[in-house]
């Protein structure tokens, strides 16, 4: 049997984590882990009026597509910036990567830019 092996697709990582809450020193550090990943919405009232700023995480600069709330798709080049990021959270957050590829560059493209 003869098995052939083309690499014509775009390789990405699909990265899964789980949190340990019970190795956080409290709850404020287990938010801070999730504000600096994903991002977040300050709401700051002045003058009796609400302004609203956008507080960028890591995926923020990083093209992903998000699979499930613990698991998110990358491009394989972002793969060392992320992988960093949870080496430093990894006495308390369980990572797990998975490489893939996709085929049709066109889609991931896409997938990658409707954020």
């Amino acid at each position: 049997m003869r098995v052939e092996i083309r690499n014509n697709g775009v390789p990405v990582a699909i990265i899964t984590f789980h949190t340990n809450p019970e190795k956080f020193d409290s709850d404020y550090e287990r938010i801070k882990f999730f504000k600096e990943l994903h991002g977040w919405n300050q709401t700051v009232p002045k003058n009796g009026k609400k302004y609203e700023y956008r507080r960028p995480g890591l995926l923020d600069e990083i093209p992903h597509v998000k699979i499930a709330d613990s698991a998110f798709m990358i491009a394989m080049e972002n793969m060392d910036r992320v992988m960093s990021y949870f080496q430093e959270w990894s006495d308390k957050v369980e990572c797990e990567m998975m490489e893939a590829m996709i085929k049709d560059r066109g889609k991931i493209e896409q997938l990658f830019h409707e954020q």
